[in-house]
C-alpha cells in the first residue's frame, strides 16, 4: 500500500531532521538533549521520528519507543511501560537490576504491602535516570497529548536532570488537540525554556513537496496529484487517504473522517465487526483478546484480519498484537459506533479482562463506559492501589476520587472497596500530598471526622505547608483523641513534638518526644519511634550536648523504619553531626552508606538523596580527596532551570572555586537568575565572593557577602563563614568600616556544642578582623590553623598562608618559611591553583629559598592574585611591614620588604617621586579597583597597570595595595 511505500523517502522535512540529528549527535558526544515535535494529526511526526530512530540505531544507540493512548490518563506510565517492553535484549539485564522498572512490564507489578512509600515516584524517576545513563539511548514518547500526569512529570524530570548522559529524549504531540486548558500546555511552556530542549513544529508541506510525496506513493496522473494537493492543504496523511480514495474509484469531495470511513465500508461484515471491536480496545489490542471480543472462530477471525491488514487499516504490532495505522483512524471508527454498541463492547472487554486479571485501570475504564458502576468502583480502588505502588500518585488520586464519587451509588460499597470510606479518603489525601498538592490533601482531610488518625495526618501536611499554628492545633487534637498506649498515639505525639520545633514551646518538645519513643517501642510503631529519636537528637544538639545527639542519631540511623524517607533523613543527620564534629573517616563511612541506600532504592535525586550526595562531596572536599569530590560534583549539572537544580549546581562550586577551574564562571552564569532563593544565594554567592577575591575583585566579593547576609537568618550557622569571607574582603580593600559589624554577625550564631568547623571559621573571622584593622596577629592566625587542623586540609593550608605572612611581619623568617612550605605542599597535592599562586607570590616577595621549585605547578610563574588584589600579603602583613620599615624602628630588623632591603625605605621611594600616571593609578587602587578595571578606566593594558602598581609599591616602600592606599591618604596624594 501507499502508506508503506512512504517509509522509503522523507520529503520536505530535511531542515527538521537536521535539527533533530544535531540533538542526537550532541547526545552521542555526552551532552544529553530533548526534542519536542509538535504538529497537527497526520502531519508526519511519526515518520520523522522513524527516520531519526534509523539514524540512531546506525550510530549505536539503543532505541526505545513508547506510545501514549487515549485512555492513557487512566494508565500510569503507559508509554514508559511500552518502551521498556520493547527494549533490546542487551538492556533487559539493566531493567531487571531495577525492580521498580520491572513492575511496569507485563506481570511485573508487585502489590507488596498495603501501604506504599511516598517516595515510590522518586524511586522510579531515579531508577529511570540511572537506566538511561548506562549506554547511548534514544527514547521516543509519542502522542504526549494523551500522556498521564505521572508520565508528564517524568518527562519534566528527565528533561531537567539529563546533563552529560548520552541520551536523546524525543516527544511528539498534536498541536490541534491542545485546547487552552490542556495539561500538556504548561509542561511544554516550561520545557521550551530549558537550554537542553529543542522545539520542532511541523508545518504543512508546500505544494511541490506534496506533489513529490504523492509521486513517491505511486501517483502518476498530474491532474489527480494537483487536485489532491489542493484538497490536502499540506497534510501528508490526508493526501495519502485522498490518493487512496481516487485509486479505489471514490470521490474526493468528502472530509477526512468520511474518507477514512469509506475505507472501512468495503470490508466484509466480519472484518468491519473486528475493526470496530479493535477501536473500542484502543490504539493497540492483543490478538487473542480481540478474537474473543469479536466472537469469531479461528478461521473467520484470521480471514477478517487478513482483509483488514491488507487494506492498511491495522498493522501487526509486536509479537501478539495489532495497532491502528494511525490514531485518527481509531478515533473515527470509535466515534461512528452507536451508543448501544459502545456500551455492549466495553462491557464485553471488561468481562474478558476480569477473567484475564487485566490492568485494574483499564478495567475501570471499560466498566465505566459499560455503565457497571459497582464493578467500576471496585476496579477504581484497585487501580488506585496499583498506581500507588507504581509511583504514580496523580493517577492513584484520580482513581480513588472516582471511587469516592461512585460510593453512594453502589450498594455494599465498603465490601466492594475492601475498606471504609474514611480510610479511602485518607489514601486519596495522601496521594494528593504525594503529587505535591498539600492544599487538596488538607481540604480533603478537613472534611473527614476528627479522629486521631485524620488529625495527625492533617497536622503533618499543615506543617509541611508552613502553617505551624494550625499544625500544632491539629496535632494537639490528634493526641487528645488517640487511645492510650496505641501506635496512633505514638505517631500523634511524635508529630506534635515535630510541629513545636519552630515555636517558643521548647520545653515541651523533649518530654513529648520521650513519651512518643516509649509508646512506639511498646507498640512497634517504628516510624513514630524513629521520628521521635530524630527530634530528641535535634533538641540535644541545640542544647549543646553533641554526645547525646550523636547517640540518638546513630541509633535512629541503625534502625529500619519501613519508610525510606525517614531512614535517609536519620543517616544524613548522623553523618552531618559526625562531620561537623571533626570525625572525617567515620562521617565518610556513614554518608557512603546513605548514598548507597539512596542509589539502590532509586532515590539519588530525592531530597535526602541529594543532601547525602552533597555531604559526601563536602566530606571528601574537607578531607582533601578532591579527585572524588570533583567527580561527585560533576554529577550536578551546569545547565539549570529551577531553584532545586541551582542548589545542586552550587554544590560543585566548592571544589571548582578552590581549584580555580574555568567552569566556575559558566556555572555562576547559569545560577545567577536564581539568586532570589536564599539557599541558592548562600551556596553560590558565598563561593562567588571567594572566586572574586582570588581574582582581584574585593569590592565585588563584598557585594556578594552583603547579599548573602541579607538573605540569611542571623541565627544560621553559615553566618560565621560568610562573616569571615567578608572580613577578608574588607582587609583587601584596606577598610575598617563594617569590620566590627561583620565580626558581630559571625559571632551571632555561636552556641554551646557547636561543631569543630564552626569554631574554626570563627577563629578565621577573628584573624581576618585583625587584618582588616592593619594587624598581623600571629596568635590569631595560629589559632585558626589549629582550629582547622581537625581534618580540614584546604582551610588549614589557607590559614598557614596567612600565618606565614604574619610571622614574616613579626620577624620570624624561619617559622614563616616552615608554614609556607607546608601550605605549598598541600596546595600542590590538592591542585588548589589560586592558593598556589598566592603562595608563589608570597615566596617571591619574601625571597624564600627554592620558592620557585616548591610552588605548585602553574603557580611559580606568571602573575598571582597578589598582583591583582593587593599583594600576597593581602594588606595586613604589608601594612605592618611597611609601617615598621618607614619608621626605622628596631622592630623592623630581620624583616624583608618586597625589594629585599631590611628595615628601611629604599632611596628615592618618597611619595613625591610618583609620576602623574602613577598617581592616577594609585587613586583607582585606593578605590578598590582591580587591574582589569583600572585598565578599562584609563584605557591602558592590564599588563601596563600591573607594571605601574609594582612601581608604586616600590616607590612607597610598601608591600601591598592596601598599604599603598593608606600611605597615599596619609600623605595627601589622592
Amino acid at each position: 500500500m501507499g502508506w508503506q511505500k512512504a517509509l522509503n523517502a522523507l520529503i520536505g522535512r530535511s531542515a527538521e531532521l537536521t535539527r533533530l540529528a544535531a540533538v542526537l549527535d550532541s547526545a552521542a558526544a555526552g551532552l544529553a538533549g530533548v526534542a519536542l515535535i509538535g504538529g497537527d494529526a497526520g502531519i508526519g511526526k511519526t515518520r520523522l521520528v522513524t527516520e531519526l530512530a534509523e539514524r540512531a540505531e546506525a550510530a549505536g544507540f539503543a532505541v526505545l519507543v513508547g506510545q501514549c493512548a487515549e485512555l492513557g490518563d487512566a494508565l500510569p506510565y503507559l508509554p514508559l511501560a511500552d518502551a521498556l517492553r520493547g527494549a533490546p535484549a542487551e538492556l533487559r539485564a539493566e531493567i531487571e537490576a531495577r525492580p521498580i522498572l520491572g513492575r511496569l512490564l507485563p506481570g511485573g507489578v508487585d502489590l507488596g504491602a498495603e501501604t506504599a512509600s511516598a517516595l515510590t515516584q522518586q524511586q522510579l524517576f531515579g531508577s529511570m535516570l540511572g537506566f538511561l545513563a548506562t549506554r547511548p539511548v534514544l527514547l521516543i514518547l509519542e502522542d504526549l497529548h494523551w500522556a498521564d500526569r505521572s508520565t508528564r512529570d517524568l518527562l519534566v524530570f528527565l528533561s531537567r536532570m539529563l546533563q552529560t548522559e548520552r541520551v536523546c529524549l524525543v516527544g511528539t504531540y498534536r498541536t490541534d488537540d491542545l485546547h487552552r486548558r490542556h495539561p500538556l500546555r504548561r509542561v511544554l511552556a516550561e520545557l521550551k525554556r530549558l537550554p537542553s530542549v529543542t522545539a520542532v513544529e511541523l508545518s504543512p508541506l508546500g505544494p511541490d513537496e506534496m506533489a513529490d510525496h504523492l509521486s513517491e506513493l505511486g501517483g502518476t496522473d498530474p491532474q489527480v496529484i494537483s487536485e489532491v494537493v489542493d484538497r490536502a492543504e499540506g497534510n501528508p496523511f490526508y493526501a495519502e487517504e485522498l490518493l487512496e480514495a481516487v485509486t479505489d474509484g471514490c470521490s474526493m469531495s468528502d472530509g477526512l473522517a468520511d474518507l477514512l470511513l469509506s475505507r472501512v465500508e468495503p470490508l466484509s461484515d466480519a472484518a468491519q465487526r473486528v475493526l470496530r471491536t479493535a477501536a473500542v480496545a484502543g490504539r493497540r489490542v492483543d490478538h487473542a483478546l480481540l478474537q474473543e471480543a469479536s466472537g469469531l472462530d479461528d478461521l473467520a477471525f484470521e480471514d477478517a484480519m487478513r482483509e483488514i491488514v491488507s487494506q492498511g487499516l491495522l498493522r501487526p504490532d509486536g509479537e501478539y498484537g495489532y495497532a491502528f495505522r494511525h490514531a485518527l483512524l481509531q478515533e473515527v471508527v470509535y466515534t461512528d459506533l452507536l451508543p448501544g454498541e459502545r456500551t455492549r463492547m466495553h462491557s464485553e472487554f471488561a468481562r474478558l479482562l476480569t477473567a484475564r486479571e487485566g490492568a485494574a485501570a483499564e478495567l475501570a475504564y471499560h466498566y465505566l463506559a459499560g455503565h457497571d458502576l459497582a464493578e467500576a468502583m471496585s476496579a477504581s480502588v484497585e487501580a488506585g492501589r496499583r498506581a500507588e505502588r507504581l509511583g504514580a500518585p496523580a493517577e492513584a488520586h484520580r482513581h480513588f476520587e472516582q471511587a469516592l464519587g461512585l460510593w453512594d451509588r453502589v450498594p455494599d460499597a465498603e465490601r466492594r472497596a475492601g475498606t471504609d470510606r474514611v480510610r479511602l479518603a485518607m489514601r486519596t489525601a495522601a496521594a494528593a500530598a504525594d503529587m505535591g498538592d498539600n492544599h487538596r490533601a488538607i481540604a480533603q482531610l478537613r472534611e473527614l471526622p476528627p479522629t486521631a488518625e485524620t488529625r495527625e495526618r492533617l497536622a503533618y501536611y499543615l506543617y509541611d505547608s508552613d502553617d505551624v499554628p494550625a499544625a500544632v492545633a491539629a496535632a494537639e487534637e490528634a493526641v487528645a483523641a488517640a487511645a492510650p498506649g496505641t501506635a496512633v498515639l505514638a505517631r500523634a505525639l511524635a508529630t506534635l513534638a515535630r510541629t513545636l520545633i519552630p515555636t517558643a514551646r521548647d520545653a515541651e518538645i523533649g518530654p513529648l518526644a520521650e513519651r512518643a519513643l516509649e509508646i512506639a517501642g511498646d507498640t512497634g510503631a517504628r516510624d513514630a519511634q524513629k521520628s521521635a529519636m530524630i527530634t530528641l537528637a535535634s533538641c540535644a544538639e541545640y542544647d549543646g550536648d553533641p554526645g547525646r545527639a550523636g547517640e540518638l542519631f546513630g541509633a535512629a540511623a541503625a534502625q529500619e523504619s519501613g519508610d525510606l524517607a525517614v531512614d535517609l533523613r536519620a543517616i544524613f543527620q548522623h553523618a552531618r553531626l559526625t562531620f561537623e564534629h571533626g570525625s572525617m573517616a567515620e562521617a565518610a563511612v556513614i554518608a557512603e552508606r546513605g548514598v548507597r541506600l539512596a542509589e539502590d532504592s532509586g532515590l539519588s535525586w530525592s531530597t535526602f538523596g541529594t543532601d547525602l550526595r552533597f555531604l559526601q562531596l563536602l566530606i571528601h572536599y574537607t578531607a582533601g580527596d578532591w579527585v572524588r569530590a570533583r567527580r561527585e560534583g560533576s554529577g550536578f549539572g551546569v545547565r539549570v532551570g529551577t531553584n532545586h537544580e541551582a542548589i545542586l549546581s552550587s554544590f560543585a562550586l566548592y571544589v571548582e572555586v578552590a581549584m580555580g577551574l574555568p567552569e566556575v564562571d559558566e556555572r555562576l552564569t547559569w545560577v545567577r537568575p536564581f539568586w532570589s532563593d536564599s539557599l541558592v544565594v548562600y551556596m553560590s554567592r558565598a563561593l562567588a565572593a571567594e572566586h572574586a577575591l582570588w581574582n582581584g575583585a574585593p569590592a565585588l566579593a563584598l557585594d556578594h557577602v552583603t547579599a548573602v547576609l541579607d538573605a540569611l537568618d542571623p541565627a544560621y550557622m553559615g553566618n560565621i563563614r560568610i562573616g569571615a569571607v567578608g572580613l577578608w574582603a574588607l582587609a583587601e580593600l584596606g577598610r575598617t568600616d563594617g569590620a566590627d559589624e561583620l565580626l558581630a554577625r559571625a559571632r551571632g550564631p555561636v552556641r554551646p556544642g557547636m561543631g569543630a568547623e564552626g569554631h574554626a571559621w570563627l577563629a578565621r573571622a577573628e584573624a581576618e578582623w585583625h587584618r582588616a584593622h592593619g594587624r598581623a596577629d600571629v596568635g590569631a592566625w595560629r589559632a585558626a590553623v589549629e582550629a582547622f587542623d581537625y581534618g580540614f586540609v584546604y582551610e588549614t593550608a589557607r590559614s598557614r598562608w596567612r600565618l606565614a605572612e604574619a610571622l614574616l611581619v613579626s620577624g620570624d623568617h624561619a617559622a614563616a618559611l616552615e608554614e609556607w612550605r607546608r601550605a605549598v605542599r598541600v596546595a600542590a597535592s590538592l591542585g588548589a591553583r589560586p592558593l598556589g599562586d598566592a603562595l608563589a607570590d608570597l615566596g617571591r616577595r619574601a625571597r624564600f629559598p627554592a620558592a620557585e621549585s616548591e610552588a605548585p605547578s602553574g603557580a611559580a610563574s606568571g602573575t598571582g592574585p597578589g598582583d591583582a588584589s593587593g599583594g600576597a600579603f593581602g594588606g595586613v602583613a604589608g601594612s605592618v611591614a611597611g609601617a615598621a620599615a618607614g619608621s626605622g624602628s628596631g622592630a623592623a630588623e630581620g624583616r624583608e620588604t618586597r625589594d629585599g632591603t631590611r628595615g628601611r625605605t629604599p632611596a628615592g621611594s618618597r611619595p613625591g617621586a610618583l609620576t602623574g600616571r602613577e598617581r592616577e593609578v594609585l587613586t583607582l587602587v585606593a578605590e578598590g579597583l582591580a587591574n582589569r578595571e583600572i585598565g578599562e578606566r584609563l584605557f591602558i593594558a592590564q599588563k601596563t597597570v600591573s607594571v605601574h602598581v609594582s612601581n608604586i609599591l616600590g616607590k612607597l616602600g610598601v608591600s601591598s595595595r592596601t598599604q599603598a592606599a593608606a600611605v597615599a591618604r596619609r600623605e595627601g596624594l589622592l
